[in-house]
């Protein structure tokens, strides 16, 4: 299919937009309630994946070009998302800071600062070497507004003004200061008798047994 001379002169970018399809969605809903509205929006007026075509559409860092395999970073794909099409970011043509955001110019949130304390920064740092690269942009992306927002993310209260946060199988512990949300250490949600156990649904218990090991100080979901 001549795909390696397709991909030729991509690596100069620094991101790429991705076109792909949303093959868990089997239905789609007219209206939609976004991460940050107060409100239900129409589908088309918002970047929910429950479309009538379920194609979606991010901005990713590339990361690096092996032959045809692409690396990127700070996506929110699932595993074995199909991937439609493949397009360089032009800040000329694609960025435009000063436009109009709709109904999402009338949200009046305050923004939290999403800072990491030096246990967590390491821990992120390794889980990404190891592949895990959507953590971060996640937390950075679920923390900056309504934080404690408990009807919106999977949250659990710890101790006043502490707060735990769920992304899949990890956690994550932080808490807020005025306008800004520091993470301080990030957890495996398995227990031990579930590390122990032969049944691997997600195929990450592996990667969680040797964060332990890295990591002892950050523990697992046997924490009270």
């Amino acid at each position: 299919r001549n795909f390696e001379q397709a991909l030729q002169d991509l690596a100069g970018f620094e991101r790429i937009w991705l076109i792909y399809w949303f093959h868990h969605n089997e239905n789609w809903k007219p209206l939609v309630r976004p991460p940050r509205g107060p409100r239900k929006v129409g589908v088309f007026a918002s970047r929910a994946p429950y479309r009538p075509n379920p194609v979606g559409l991010s901005c990713v860092r590339l990361a690096g070009i092996e032959g045809t395999r692409l690396f990127v970073a700070e996506h929110d794909l699932l595993d074995g998302t199909p991937i439609l099409d493949i397009k360089p970011y032009l800040p000329y043509a694609d960025s435009f800071p000063e436009a109009r955001a709709g109904w999402v110019d009338e949200l009046a949130e305050p923004e939290f600062a999403v800072v990491f304390a030096p246990l967590a920064e390491a821990q992120l740092g390794w889980l990404e070497e190891q592949g895990l690269t959507a953590l971060r942009p996640f937390l950075a992306a679920q923390l900056a507004t309504r934080p404690t927002d408990a009807s919106r993310k999977r949250l659990r209260s710890l101790e006043p003004d502490r707060w735990e946060i769920a992304y899949r199988t990890w956690r994550a512990e932080f808490i807020l200061e005025e306008n800004r949300a520091q993470v301080h250490v990030l957890r495996s949600g398995y227990g031990t008798a579930d590390l122990d156990a032969a049944a691997d649904r997600y195929g990450d218990k592996p990667l969680h047994r040797a964060f332990l090991l890295r990591f002892p100080a950050g523990g697992n979901g046997d924490r009270g």
